[in-house]
C-alpha cells in the first residue's frame, strides 16, 4: 500500500498562485485550520494540542460574562453568530474562475453538525452574479407544449398546496479539481460544493397541470432570471416526479444567492439543473442542447467521447472531523464525523476505516436517514497518537456503493471535471496535523 500525499502530486502552471491563495487563506481561517495544496502542511500556530481554559473562568471564580448585564432582545433585530464564530464563513478559490461573478464559494463542512446547512453558510455557484429581484415584478411563465400559456406571480405560486422536503444540492464539480490527485489540502475546498436544506414550495407537477400538457410533451425548458439566462434541459418525467419550484429555504425566504424569490429543486440531480431566480419553464418534445449541457456539465472521457446527461448525484460521503482545518487535539476520546448522500435514495449505511481500508465498521448514523438528504454519522473512538488513514464509504437504498478513486479513474480517465464521488483519504498524523492523501 503506497501513500501518496498532496504534496508529491505536483500541481499545474496555477500552482504558484494555488499555493499563495490558500496560505492567505490559512491565516484567516479557524485556529487549527490547513488549507496548503502542494507545499506541505500548515497548522495553526496554537498548534494541534488543546489549550485549555483561563483559570479566572473556571468555577469557583465568577466567570467575566457572568459579572454584568449582556445585550437586550431588541439589540439584534436579525439573529447572528457569536462574534467567536467569525471563523465559520464561505470562501471562494480566487484562481477558480475569472471574476467573483461566475465564481463558487465553499461549505465550511468541518465547522458544522447534524444535517441542515445554515442559510448563511450554503455555498454559492454562479454564472452572471446575484440579480436583485423584486418580489413584486417577478412572475413565472409555462409556455410551449401547453394547452394554457401561464403566467404565475409570486402570490399566486403561494396559492397553491405546498410541500416541505429535506434535500441536498451538490455542484456537478464539486471534488472536480481532485481528479488527477491529491490538489487541495481542505475539507472545505475538496467536498464545499454542497449544502441541505429544508425547502418550502410548491410540486412542479401542480404548475404544469394547471397548464395543461399536450400528448408530445417529453422535456422541459428551466430558465433563470440571472444576468447568464442560465437554462438546463429536463425530462417531464423527473419534473413530474418530486421536482419543486420553492421559496422559502430553512422557513425564510430563499437567500438571494439561493434565488431569491423562487428556484427549481431538482432533487438528486446536479445542482446546475436547479435553476435559480426561475422565470420561465418551456414544454417541449426533445432536449435543448443547451450551452450548459453541451460544452459544460458533460463528462470527458479518456478516449475524447463525453457522457451526456449525467444527472444523477452518485453516492458519496466525508469524514469532516478529522479533517486539514479540524486535526485531533487530544489523545483518548474522540469523535470521528461526517456526511453522506446519494441522489438514488436514501443512504441506508456508511462505513468507517481507520487503517487506509484494511478493517471497515459501521457508522453510527443519527438523525433522519431521508430520500436524497444529507445523512449524519458518527464513529466514537480511543486515539493513543498513532498515526491514522481515515476513510468513509456510503451505501444507499439500491444497492451502489460509493468507490475508489481509481475504480473511478479506471472507468473515466483523468480527463472529466464532474460527478467525482470517489473516496477520500485523509492522514493523521501522530500530532493530530491531518493531510489529503491518496492510497495505491
Amino acid at each position: 500500500m503506497t501513500r501518496n500525499i498532496a504534496a508529491s502530486t505536483g500541481l499545474d502552471r496555477a500552482g504558484a498562485s494555488r499555493r499563495s491563495f490558500l496560505k492567505s487563506a490559512a491565516r484567516t481561517a479557524a485556529a487549527g485550520a490547513v488549507v496548503a495544496a502542494g507545499g506541505g502542511t500548515a497548522i495553526a500556530a496554537e498548534g494541534a494540542r488543546h489549550k485549555g481554559p483561563n483559570p479566572a473562568n473556571v468555577p469557583p471564580e465568577v466567570a467575566e460574562w457572568s459579572r454584568h448585564l449582556g445585550a437586550g432582545v431588541t439589540d439584534f433585530p436579525y439573529g447572528k453568530p457569536s462574534k467567536h464564530e467569525a471563523h465559520v464563513i464561505r470562501r471562494n478559490v480566487e484562481w477558480l474562475t475569472a471574476d467573483k461573478q461566475s465564481s463558487i464559494n465553499f461549505t465550511p463542512l468541518h465547522e458544522l453538525d447534524g444535517l441542515i446547512t445554515p442559510n448563511g453558510l450554503c455555498f454559492e455557484r454562479h454564472h452572471g452574479g446575484t440579480p436583485d429581484v423584486d418580489p413584486h415584478d417577478y412572475v413565472l411563465m409555462i409556455n410551449g407544449l401547453v394547452d394554457k400559456p401561464m403566467i404565475f406571480t409570486l402570490d399566486d405560486l403561494k396559492r397553491f398546496p405546498r410541500v416541505n422536503r429535506v434535500y441536498f444540492l451538490e455542484c456537478a464539480a464539486n471534488s472536480g479539481m481532485e481528479w488527477r490527485g491529491a490538489q487541495l489540502n481542505s475539507c472545505q475546498f475538496t467536498h464545499g460544493m454542497v449544502h441541505n436544506l429544508i425547502y418550502t414550495g410548491v410540486p412542479l407537477k401542480a404548475l404544469l397541470e394547471e397548464a395543461g400538457l399536450k400528448p408530445k410533451a417529453k422535456w422541459l425548458l428551466a430558465e433563470g432570471g440571472d444576468a447568464a439566462g442560465m437554462n438546463r434541459s429536463i425530462p417531464l418525467a423527473k419534473a413530474l416526479d418530486d421536482c419543486l419550484i420553492a421559496f422559502k429555504m430553512n422557513g425564510e425566504a430563499l437567500r438571494p444567492e439561493q434565488g431569491y424569490p423562487a428556484r427549481l429543486v431538482v432533487p438528486g440531480w446536479e445542482g446546475n439543473m436547479w435553476i435559480k431566480w426561475i422565470r420561465r419553464i418551456e414544454v417541449g418534445d426533445e432536449p435543448w442542447l443547451a450551452r450548459e449541457e453541451t460544452s459544460k456539465y458533460t463528462d470527458l472521457m479518456a478516449d475524447g467521447r463525453s457522457r451526456r446527461f449525467t444527472f444523477i448525484m452518485d453516492a458519496k460521503s466525508i469524514i469532516t472531523n478529522p479533517s486539514p482545518e479540524a486535526p485531533l487535539k487530544h489523545t483518548g476520546r474522540n469523535v470521528l464525523t461526517g456526511l453522506a448522500w446519494s441522489g438514488r435514495g436514501i443512504v441506508n449505511r456508511v462505513d468507517v476505516t481507520l487503517d487506509g481500508g484494511r478493517n471497515w465498521q459501521a457508522a453510527r448514523i443519527d438523525g433522519p436517514a431521508l430520500d436524497k438528504s444529507l445523512v449524519r454519522f458518527y464513529v466514537d473512538f480511543d486515539w493513543s497518537g498513532q498515526e491514522l488513514l481515515v476513510q468513509s464509504r456510503a451505501h444507499d437504498q439500491t444497492g451502489y456503493v460509493q468507490p475508489t478513486k481509481n475504480e473511478l479513474r479506471m472507468v473515466r480517465g483523468l480527463n472529466s471535471i464532474y460527478h467525482n464521488n470517489g473516496i477520500q483519504t485523509w492522514l493523521v498524523r501522530a500530532n493530530g496535523e491531518t493531510e489529503n492523501v491518496e492510497i495505491s
